[in-house]
C-alpha cells in the first residue's frame, strides 16, 4: 500500500514574548478572566474578612480600634486600599455572575455581539460602582 504523498502540517510552540503581546483578547474573555480573578481574591481574603468582622462586633472597644485604624496614617490608607480591592472584587464577580446567569437563561444572548455588549456593560457597571464606593470610602463625599 502506498502512503499518501504530501507535506504534513508542522506544529510549533508559540513564542510567548513575541506572540502573546500581539494577541487581542475579546472583551468577553477579559470579563471571564476578571470573574475568576475576583473570585479567587475574595476566597483568599475570606479568613481576613471573617476575622475583621468578628473583632469589630465583639465589643465597642475593638470596633473603635478598627475605626481609628481606618482613619490614621499609612496603615489606614493600606486598609482602605484593601477594602477597595474587595469592593472591586465583589462587584466584578457579582455583575459577571449575573451576566453568566442571564446568558444561560436567555439563549438569544449567546451571540458574539450580545456577549461583547454584556461584557462591556459588566465592566462599566463594576468600575463605576467601584469608583463611587471608593470615593465614599476615602471620604470624598
Amino acid at each position: 500500500m502506498q502512503e499518501a504523498a504530501g507535506k504534513r502540517p508542522e506544529f510549533r510552540n508559540i513564542n510567548a514574548f513575541k506572540d502573546l503581546p500581539t494577541y487581542r483578547l475579546p472583551v468577553a474573555g477579559i470579563v471571564s478572566i476578571l470573574h475568576r480573578v475576583s473570585g479567587v481574591l475574595m476566597f483568599v481574603l475570606l479568613p481576613l474578612i471573617m476575622w475583621i468582622f468578628d473583632k469589630s462586633i465583639s465589643s465597642e472597644i475593638s470596633f473603635a480600634r478598627f475605626r481609628s485604624a481606618f482613619n490614621t496614617g499609612a496603615g489606614g490608607v493600606v486598609l482602605k486600599l484593601l477594602a477597595l480591592a474587595l469592593i472591586w472584587a465583589y462587584l466584578t464577580h457579582f455583575f459577571a455572575g449575573l451576566r453568566h446567569i442571564w446568558s444561560d437563561v436567555s439563549h438569544a444572548a449567546v451571540s458574539k455581539q450580545n456577549g461583547a455588549k454584556t461584557a462591556k456593560a459588566t465592566l462599566v457597571a463594576s468600575l463605576v460602582l467601584t469608583v463611587i464606593l471608593g470615593a465614599k470610602l476615602f471620604g470624598l463625599y
